[in-house]
């Protein structure tokens, strides 16, 4: 199976290409500007992929530029769309890989597919805009839609919490400045997210959407106490109020239950590493 990769180069999608390639699929990343139609459309149709999966966009909350969000998640992704239904041999499965952002601060925990979507950000609101805009794709391409949780590993940009933290640790650093240190979150694992994302491309139903989850939230500080448990070093910890978003999710713990019920009608069982060895991995590679 030949999958066309946007975001190749990405932390995710580095990650995505090595776990693919060890399965014998063949991954061609797509290098195109999402914006520069007439090039994307060339690129499409030179490819005539099996499949698709579009992890390119803007994923760090904190990014500057509002409008980009926009122009990357939404009227990129629809630009790749229109591009994708044009093909003659239309791909067996597309997956696009929105956010559980989406779901903003809710009171259920924890949260399934079905619970309503509040975005506090422009990140969150792009991501379902998005969303909203692959249905009206609906009878011309077979997409799944994935709401991945929190997630990180080995590669991960230092803008996020985790690795940043892990950076600190590995350098046996004095001290660090962070925010909110008791919001709650998956911090899942990138390997079993991109498991998820390939058993989803050869089973996932078109037109459902599938949290990408483990259940499992930690808050800051529990990382933190972990990895000074691994590290055997203590490090002062500063919360820089600069650093605490006025939109901050306090907590985001997701429901596996729609992708377990899917993979378990196949006998398949998703593998999830849990935080200690994730964080020795990311360490090692770290040092």
């Amino acid at each position: 199976m030949k999958i066309l990769l946007t975001g190749a180069a990405g932390f995710t999608g580095r990650h995505f290409v090595a776990a693919a390639q060890a399965l014998g699929y063949t991954v061609e990343p797509l290098l195109a500007d999402l914006t520069d139609k007439p090039a994307l459309n060339a690129e499409v149709l030179l490819a005539a992929p099996d499949a698709v999966v579009h992890l390119a966009g803007i994923s760090f909350v904190g990014h500057a530029d509002d409008a980009a969000f926009y122009a990357v998640n939404v009227v990129g992704t629809t630009n790749l769309l229109a591009s994708l239904a044009t093909l003659p041999k239309i791909p067996k499965k597309v997956l696009l890989a929105s956010s559980a952002n989406v779901y903003g601060n809710c009171e259920a925990s924890p949260i399934n597919e079905a619970q309503s979507t509040v975005p506090v950000n422009h990140y969150a609101m792009s991501k379902l805009a998005m969303e909203g805009m692959a249905r009206t794709y609906a009878d011309r391409l077979p997409i799944v839609i994935t709401r991945p949780f929190n997630y990180t590993g080995t590669g991960h940009d230092l803008n996020f919490v985790i690795p940043k933290l892990v950076d600190h640790f590995a350098k046996r650093a004095p001290r660090i400045a962070l925010g909110n240190l008791h919001v709650e979150r998956e911090f899942n694992d990138v390997h079993m997210v991109c498991a998820a994302y390939l058993h989803l491309l050869s089973i996932g139903e078109p037109g459902e959407t599938y949290n990408v989850c483990s259940g499992q939230p930690h808050t800051l500080q529990r990382v933190i106490d972990e990895l000074a448990r691994l590290t055997q070093h203590a490090m002062q910890v500063e919360v820089n109020p600069a650093f605490v978003r006025a939109n901050e999710l306090h907590r985001l713990c997701g429901d596996p239950g729609k992708l377990q019920r899917l993979l378990g009608q196949h006998g398949i069982v998703l593998k999830v590493p849990s935080l200690p060895m994730m964080l020795q991995e990311m360490l090692a590679a770290a040092t």
